[in-house]
């Protein structure tokens, strides 16, 4: 009797994804299944179509192969895809849930754990950040016990086959018609157990230590930025491989400086006499001092941008720019000459008149015809 088609046999399309062909065949295995079919002579016979469907659909070369030569293909390769019988059936259910029951990996031998990962919060001055440098950081972590070499057993002597699982770190449990594997309860997946456990580690096969390490900052990183650093977390269990430390990055505010990307910002203060008279005032970078040109007459809350005199990024080389605000300062404690002298000047300014203050005198008119609307 001709085979059919395994795609008619699943009742997907020839463009069937993995996960749909997954899906067709965990629903016809539970339908067709024959100890859940006892009455019915040709469960049996549909189950077994169905699995061999399966096993050639979710091989891609096998798929391939099928889907060019059909059938005939398949008989001129590997010959056959075996019977049907209950380890089989085992084995298809267990690629199939092996997503629900937590993945048991096939073949068996002891479960490897991998170490943990790490953080830490490492802060910077800001010119740290933006010229980079090497920082030495302390990382308290749990690392492989010297003693006995990460085995847990005491020195001279080794951890035992498990008995519950025979050394393969799991263990097959039959529920129905499924069977399930899952970490040996007895050994947790190690495949082993310690009757004299080191001393130092007891037992564990790690001890906690604190590690110096070296990070290097690349220039340009800024407050958020993480650094990988691989193989630098925890160590694993069973030889597996260690973790990684993630250095998060914190740059301390500025006592100058504000920073946003490539640009910095600062606020200066300027007297009044050199805001009125304009002149040269210093302003500091974190390249060195500059020299800032006033005009006359700069208000208070004048931005002037110096292109060029900002910092990099780690995204992009460009250089940006610095912008500094004025800020006009009041003189305080004055002596009473000097109170005098700045109230002679206030006089001579109030007779120009707007020419002099152009801002207050705009603002007052302003202030008045919002009251004659009032009125």
């Amino acid at each position: 009797m001709a085979k059919r088609d395994y795609y008619e046999v699943l009742g997907i399309s020839k463009s069937a994804t993995d996960v749909e062909i997954k899906k067709a065949y965990r629903r016809l295995a539970m339908k067709h299944h024959p100890d859940r079919n006892t009455d019915d002579a040709g469960a049996e016979a549909k189950f077994k179509e169905a699995k061999e469907a399966y096993e050639v659909l979710k091989e891609s070369g096998k798929r391939a192969t099928y889907d060019r030569f059909g059938h005939d293909g398949l008989r001129a390769g590997s010959g056959g895809h075996g019977g049907f019988g209950a380890e089989g059936f085992g084995d298809i259910f267990g690629d199939v849930f092996g997503d629900i029951f937590g993945g048991a990996r096939r073949g068996g031998g002891p479960q490897v754990f991998r170490g943990a990962d790490l953080g830490y919060d490492l802060e910077l001055g800001l010119e740290t950040a933006v010229s980079g440098d090497s920082v030495e950081i302390d990382v308290p972590s749990q690392v492989s016990c010297d003693s006995c070499a990460g085995s847990g057993a005491k020195k001279g002597t080794r951890p035992v086959t498990c008995s519950a699982c025979g050394g393969a770190g799991q263990v097959r449990m039959q529920q129905g018609f499924f069977s399930i594997q899952q970490t040996c309860p007895a050994c947790k997946g190690a495949g082993t157990t310690i009757t004299d456990p080191c001393s130092k580690c007891h037992g564990r096969g790690r001890v906690r230590k604190i590690r110096t390490l070296s990070v290097k900052i690349p220039g340009g990183v800024d407050d958020g930025d993480r650094i990988r650093l691989s193989g630098e977390g925890e160590a694993g269990r069973n030889g597996g491989p260690a973790g990684d430390l993630y250095v998060e990055l914190r740059v301390k505010p500025h006592k100058i400086f504000r920073r946003d990307g490539a640009n910095l910002s600062c606020e200066f203060p300027v007297s009044i006499a050199t805001a009125t008279l304009g002149g040269e005032v210093e302003l500091p970078t974190l390249n060195g001092v500059v020299v800032l040109k006033i005009p006359a007459g700069t208000q208070s809350g004048k931005i002037f941008r110096l292109r060029g005199k900002g910092v990099t990024t780690v995204r992009d080389p460009r250089l940006g720019d610095l912008f500094a605000e004025i800020a006009i300062e009041t003189p305080v404690n004055l002596t009473a000459e000097q109170k005098q002298l700045l109230e002679k000047f206030d006089a001579a300014v109030q007779k120009g008149g707007d020419i002099h203050n152009p801002r207050a005198d705009g603002w007052i008119d302003t202030v008045k015809r919002f009251f004659d609307r009032i009125s």
